[in-house]
């Protein structure tokens, strides 16, 4: 049974997609599946030898096989087989060969938004998030600066890519995230009316 729409939430660190993502789903009734967050959970599992894998991975900045982040994903989105709205899948695909995989052996995506923002702002907001979150359960390995700007190296050299691939076949919509966030947000909602969303009662 196909599941409801998918729609990818692209992006590079800090340019919005969470902060973003989180507003669709109260407006619009979005279920909101972060691909980081997936990995991030497997790590916290005390018996999982794939959670130890993750984490070496992602405290490189580094992008976790296609095969882990796929299968992942996938069960996560069968969890929810009540869900008639769609999903906003965050942080994925961040690789051409993580979207081949999904779209030719789970579901072909309604669309993509990508969050295009300049590196500058990117880092001044993560920054900002680690000193926040430094004493909390919110704190995250990869808030430093050396391993921000390894994972905008990586953004650049794999997931600029895969975003020119969606634009050339008409499914990506661009958003300038360098803005407010009301500003930012009034283009992703105008967007995902015009797919034909309908917003909550």
């Amino acid at each position: 049974m196909p599941l409801a729409p998918v729609i990818f939430v692209l992006g590079g660190p800090g340019s919005g997609k969470g902060t973003n993502c989180e507003r669709l789903v109260k407006e619009f009734g979005f279920v909101h599946i972060s691909a980081g967050d997936l990995l991030r959970e497997e790590t916290k599992k005390p018996d999982s030898t794939l959670g130890a894998q993750i984490s070496g991975i992602l405290a490189r900045g580094e992008i976790v096989p296609s095969e882990i982040t796929v299968a992942l994903l996938t069960n996560r989105l069968k969890e929810y087989p009540e869900n008639k709205v769609g999903f906003l899948v965050d942080g994925f695909p961040r690789k051409a060969d993580q979207a081949k995989m999904f779209e030719d052996g789970v579901q072909k995506a309604l669309s993509v938004l990508y969050f295009d923002c300049t590196e500058a702002t990117m880092e001044s907001r993560l920054l900002k998030r680690a000193a926040a979150n430094a004493t909390s359960a919110a704190a995250r390995s990869d808030d430093n600066e050396e391993t921000i700007r390894r994972r905008f190296r990586v953004n650049i050299e794999q997931c600029v890519p895969v975003v020119e691939g969606y634009k050339q076949e008409g499914r990506c919509t661009i958003i300038d995230a360098n803005r407010d966030r009301d500003s930012v947000y009034k283009d992703v909602h105008e967007t995902i009316v015009r797919l034909g969303f309908k917003v909550l009662p």
